[in-house]
């Protein structure tokens, strides 16, 4: 829905209002025009109802009005004396169209001084309750919005279990696409696990079906800063057709707004020339300097000529390596009890049963009541996932040999963006250089470029796009030639030999940008082991995402505001009890 036939919608709404209320404005003693012109016949209504003028702007605002409009048609029909349950669950079911019926066939009497107060304590609970999902909902939409890191693609700069609030307001935030929405959920519903919102998700009728055109064209409120380069970022995944996230089903299209949400960091911006060279990414000929609170990792092959024990990379915390466990006997019953640890087992040639684990292994105590009789093998090379403070203090660790990065050659295909081997034979180490598009910029479009920028055009800027031989034809037209419509970026993962990114499916187009992570609330190790193995990162709680310098912790900052809260709260009761 563009913004004509937006305008075009709101009007019919109007419409829709002033022949289903207009009688009722003229028994509340006002004009019956009032309830025709837009806007101002809400103010109006506002009065009629007893409620705040202010309650017209939550009428317009996407998602926010989904919860308004029935509390507003609940409110309508009690002006008027029609209190009873029964009254209150017609007006919601038939989306306030019962209000057609008080209008012309009901005798009403205008109530003008009505009391608020609900008159029963569930009454009084519901109404809370709806305003605080109103106001909660306002805060998630347009200004904060919390999000906790399910992946590793940003460790060690942010860990898996990490709780974020997130900004909206920093970039601008963006005025929600699908209007017919469950609020404070993104694409799925809780426990129900079906979609939040309704719009045409079949990638054969999705442009042409009826339910697509109500949604709104992109927007953007204003922001107060623009995303740079180093900013760590929550976007829509481009790349998402999934109607849930981690769960293989049918591919879908999905509105941009109910796209699954990424956390990365922003390597490049709209001008920029990248490239990746060794595994570092180098922005137009230089290599860019990452923020110092940045802690990127690469894997590494470190040799020992005694062997590598797995001791040595647990004492400098790195991740991503197997554990080798050798049994001399082991039964059904002992291997199912393993199943949970393990990740596959072989037998050897001499007979031995062959263990393979992550990075935690076995535990001990899992072994004592197994009775099992395990050796842990320390192969002469290992490769572990370690940021550069991991590497150098494993250096220096005498039993090692060497820790040497691994790279993908220049030249050999890695399946990277835009999956054209022969064309751009580019892997994860070795990529580019690739230009990153900006809005009103101009870039020669054939048969070897329009690889690069074949889903800009067709999937983020809607065109027709066909390629016959070394021809390419846009909207019908053979073009040699192609300006891009608005701005886009590339974002990669600080874990940069474990994170899916941009390197893998291109570039992200601004209307994608969600928000800027700005205070981590709280944090878990084993986040992903189950509720009961959760154990608090106390270190992380209540520390900044940005600026510079080790994070320092605020936790006991606010434990001291809440107590001070409590204790102010305690004295004013107390004072306003000895009053009375």
């Amino acid at each position: 829905m563009d913004g004509t036939q937006w305008i075009i919608f709101i009007l019919i709404i109007q419409i829709i209002h002033f022949l289903g209320t207009w009688k009722l404005y003229v028994k509340a003693g006002r004009k019956a025009w009032e309830a025709a012109i837009p806007v101002y016949n809400g103010v109006v209504l506002m009065k009629i109802i007893n409620r705040p003028w202010w309650w017209v702007i939550l009428l317009f605002i996407p998602i926010i009005n989904l919860l308004m409009f029935p509390v507003v048609w609940v409110e309508t029909i009690r002006s008027f004396g029609k209190t009873s349950l029964l009254d209150t669950w017609l007006v919601i079911l038939t989306l306030g169209f019962y209000i057609y019926y008080i209008n012309y066939v009901e005798d009403v009497t205008y109530i003008e001084d009505r009391s608020l107060k609900p008159k029963t304590g569930l009454g009084e609970w519901v109404s809370s309750i709806v305003f605080a999902i109103v106001a909660a909902t306002l805060v998630h939409t347009y200004f904060i919005q919390p999000y906790v890191i399910p992946t590793g693609s940003l460790e060690r700069t942010l860990r898996v279990g990490d709780f974020l609030f997130v900004s909206k307001f920093h970039y601008g935030a963006r005025v929600p696409m699908t209007t017919l929405a469950a609020p404070m959920v993104h694409d799925t519903l809780p426990v129900l696990k079906t979609r939040s919102y309704v719009a045409d998700v079949d990638p054969e009728t999705a442009k042409t079906s009826w339910i697509n055109k109500l949604q709104l064209p992109y927007m953007r409120l204003p922001g107060f800063e623009s995303v740079e380069k180093n900013d760590i970022v929550v976007f829509s995944l481009p790349s998402d057709t999934l109607y849930q996230f981690f769960k293989a089903q049918k591919a879908v299209i999905k509105p941009i707004d109910k796209k699954s949400n990424y956390v990365k960091r922003c390597v490049g911006t709209p001008g920029d020339s990248l490239s990746v060279v060794d595994g570092f990414v180098h922005i137009n000929g230089k290599k860019l300097q990452l923020s110092d609170r940045a802690k990127p990792m690469y894997d590494y092959e470190v040799y020992a000529k005694n062997g590598v024990s797995s001791r040595y990379l647990e004492d400098v915390n790195a991740s991503d390596y197997l554990r080798k466990y050798i049994a001399t006997s082991i039964n059904e019953a002992q291997y199912n009890a393993l199943a949970p640890y393990a990740m596959g087992a072989n037998r050897t040639k001499d007979g031995k049963i062959e263990l393979i684990t992550q990075e935690k292994g076995i535990p001990t105590e899992v072994i004592r009541q197994l009775r099992l009789s395990l050796t842990e093998e320390k192969p002469l090379s290992r490769v572990a996932n370690m940021t550069a403070e991991m590497v150098e203090k494993l250096r220096q660790n005498p039993a090692i040999d060497s820790v040497v990065m691994t790279l993908e050659p220049k030249g050999k295909y890695g399946g990277s963006f835009p999956q054209k081997p022969n064309l751009y034979p580019w892997n994860n180490d070795n990529f580019g250089p690739i230009y990153i598009p900006e809005a009103g910029a101009t870039v020669e479009i054939n048969s070897k470029t329009i690889p690069l920028y074949k889903k800009i055009i067709r999937d983020y800027e809607h065109n027709d796009v066909k390629v016959t031989g070394n021809k390419v034809f846009i909207n019908g037209q053979e073009a040699n030639s192609y300006t891009f419509r608005q701005d886009y970026y590339w974002m990669m993962g600080d874990n940069r030999d474990h994170s899916e990114d941009s390197r893998t499916w291109g570039y992200v187009p601004a209307d994608h940008i969600v928000g800027k992570p700005v205070f981590l609330w709280m944090s878990f190790d084993n986040f992903t082991e189950g509720l009961a193995n959760w154990r608090p990162r106390w270190e992380r709680v209540f520390t900044t995402v940005g600026g510079s310098g080790e994070p320092v912790s605020y936790r006991w900052y606010f434990v001291a505001v809440i107590i001070g809260w409590f204790v102010f709260d305690f004295f004013r009761k107390r004072k306003k009890k000895k009053a009375e």
